[in-house]
C-alpha cells in the first residue's frame, strides 16, 4: 500500500509563493508516476504537474512557467513550488501516485492514479 501525505498549504496574497510537500512511500517502487492535482470550489479536479521515475515532467498550461514539480527519492518527498500565485489557484491540492508505470501517457489524468493524499488547502487572495 502506498501512502501519501501533503503539507505546506496556507493563505497567501496574489503574486506570492508557496511550496507544497508530499511525503510518499511510492519511492519504494519503480517505475512510478507521481503528480499534483487540485480542485477549486465548484471546479473539476485538475492535474497540474507530474514527474516520474525517469524525472520526466509534465505541466498543465494553467501553471506552466509558474509552478515547478521536483522530487527527492532519498527523502521520499515530492514538491511543488508555486510562484506568482493567482486567486484562480485557490484550491485543495492533492498528490497522487501510481506504481509500475511512468507518466508518459495520462500522467495528469486522475483516472490513472491509484493512490491519493488527503489534500492541503491553498488560498490566494487578491
Amino acid at each position: 500500500q502506498v501512502q501519501l501525505a501533503e503539507s505546506g498549504g496556507g493563505s497567501v496574497q496574489a503574486g506570492g509563493s508557496l511550496r507544497l510537500s508530499c511525503s510518499a512511500s511510492i519511492y519504494d517502487y519503480t517505475p512510478y508516476c507521481v503528480a499534483w492535482f487540485r480542485q477549486g470550489p465548484g471546479k473539476a479536479r485538475e492535474g497540474i504537474a507530474s514527474i516520474d521515475s525517469r524525472d520526466t515532467t509534465t505541466y498543465a498550461d494553467s501553471v506552466k512557467g509558474r509552478f515547478t514539480i521536483t522530487q527527492d527519492s532519498a527523502k521520499r518527498s515530492l514538491y511543488l513550488d508555486m510562484n506568482n500565485l493567482k486567486p484562480d489557484d485557490t484550491a485543495m491540492y492533492y498528490c497522487a501516485a501510481v506504481r509500475w508505470r511512468t507518466c508518459t501517457t495520462g500522467g495528469l489524468e486522475a483516472r490513472i492514479q491509484t493512490y491519493w493524499g488527503q489534500g492541503t488547502q491553498v488560498t490566494v487572495s487578491s
